[in-house]
């Protein structure tokens, strides 16, 4: 029997997830990823895109899926560090603004126009300003 051991809101994230655990030694399947590719507003209503492993794998896979790996990635390839460009503070997040005008037009006209951006806000100060700034205030 096949049984479902992460859902995700993106087929890139399942295939990921599958990866992980197919380096495992752990035999994984995507499912639902063809219907969300399609109409990806279905995702949360189908409950995302699944993995599913046998059940006889499903222990070792949520021990393999709730590995982190971050720490390595970050001692291997280092940490970019973020300045605040008004107060120069490194509490820095990065948001996307116009997802609802965007979901609201995509939802009109069943298409896709609205651009959305990256942008980020300093945790600190409560700054919010655009990647261009960002970077700016970082290398100096």
């Amino acid at each position: 029997m096949i049984r479902t051991v992460a859902t995700f809101s993106f087929p890139h994230e399942a295939h990921i997830a599958r990866a992980r655990l197919e380096a495992d030694g752990i035999p994984a399947f995507v499912t639902d990823e063809h219907t969300i590719n399609m109409q990806w507003l279905y995702s949360h209503a189908l409950g995302g895109v699944k993995v599913q492993v046998p059940e006889s794998y499903l222990e070792q896979a949520i021990t393999s899926l709730s590995q982190d790996y971050s720490d390595l990635l970050i001692e291997q390839e280092g940490e970019d560090a973020w300045n605040c460009p008004e107060c120069g503070s490194e509490k820095v997040e990065s948001y996307t603004s116009g997802k609802i005008p965007a979901f609201f037009l995509f939802w009109l006209i069943q298409f896709p126009l609205w651009p959305t951006k990256k942008k980020f806000t300093c945790k600190q100060c409560g700054a919010r300003f655009r990647e261009e700034q960002l970077h700016e205030a970082t290398r100096t």
